[in-house]
């Protein structure tokens, strides 16, 4: 019995490694469970670019919004684990999600980790019309007037709403939450003024800053970014506080691991070659790169991360 289960163990991993050897044969599809258009959006298509001339095989992008990402995610979830059906997403759906809908169709953490492509600062947004220049003006006057200032967000348990609750906690202040269907009907109304804040990712807002149409006040990354040098990084005021968007490969359930680091691999050589490196910088994103097993204690510590975010301020799905 035993020279039998070694047999078969060895002839699976014969297979296994055959497979990972001839990858990709075919078009490889790489869902994505938002609109196009955004950073969600952008940054995987970049990559899947350049890594369809690097293998000379079509690589696809299927965008599937709906649900927070669940949608899409269920779908790459159900998908043969073979590589040719991956997702590249950002948060919501690996280690948000879990925490904010009783019931999920998948399991995130049993998706399989390839690699984090990028990763975006979100920064503090203002309509210009407030006299607020400094994240000082924000909480002192959130302090002395607490309830009425507001800030708007793409939905409930979307990033831009749980780096907010993050913030009120972190400065100790009140703030009215008003939820939007999305990033477009949120920042047209931050820009007509209905609101009066937000946070949102850089890539997707710098174009307004740089136009004047809105004030940056901080950026949620660890120091200062070269494409607002004159902005602070909010941890220059709330120590420790960091938020960034990520957007990330993964595959289906039981993908062989010779798989997603042969994936991984091309990754890391398509986000370091100059032309996609400069697409990225575009959207204020900045490559990362790295292991399956990188990936998968990232996940883990962002889960537990924004688990302690949801639960504090008990935030639920729509």
């Amino acid at each position: 019995m035993t020279c039998r289960l070694l047999l078969a163990a060895a002839s699976a991993l014969a297979v296994t490694l055959a497979q990972a050897q001839d990858y990709p044969s075919r078009p490889i599809r790489i869902v994505v469970p938002y609109p196009p258009g955004g950073s969600a959006d952008l940054v995987p298509r970049a990559v899947a670019e350049k890594l369809q001339t690097m293998w000379g095989q079509p690589v696809l992008i299927e965008n599937r919004p709906g649900a927070g990402g669940n949608i899409g995610a269920e779908s790459v979830y159900r998908a043969d684990p073979d590589g040719y059906t991956l997702m590249g997403t950002p948060p919501g759906p690996l280690v948000v999600n879990q925490n904010l809908y009783r019931k999920l169709a998948f399991d995130p953490g049993k998706f399989v980790p390839v690699s984090i492509i990028a990763e975006i600062p979100n920064v503090l947004l203002v309509n210009p019309r407030l006299p607020m220049y400094r994240i000082k003006d924000v909480i002192d006057y959130a302090k002395a007037n607490p309830g009425k200032l507001n800030y708007g967000s793409q939905g409930s348990g979307s990033t831009s709403h749980l780096t907010a609750e993050l913030f009120k906690s972190a400065a100790g202040v009140k703030i009215t939450h008003v939820p939007y269907k999305g990033s477009a009907p949120a920042m047209a109304a931050l820009l007509g003024g209905e609101i009066d804040l937000m946070f949102d990712n850089l890539g997707v807002t710098l174009p307004q800053v740089k136009a004047g149409k809105l004030r940056a006040l901080a950026v949620c990354s660890e120091s200062r970014v070269a494409s607002l040098p004159g902005v602070p990084a909010m941890s220059e005021g709330l120590p420790g506080f960091v938020s960034a968007t990520w957007v990330g490969i993964v595959a289906p359930p039981g993908t062989p691991s010779g798989i997603a680091d042969k994936l991984a691999a091309a990754i890391d050589g398509a986000i370091r070659s100059p032309d996609v490196a400069k697409r990225l910088a575009t959207l204020s994103a900045e490559p990362v790169g790295g292991t399956p097993a990188r990936m998968a204690a990232f996940l883990k510590l962002e889960e537990a991360r924004w688990k302690q975010v949801i639960d504090s301020a008990n935030v639920r799905a729509d």
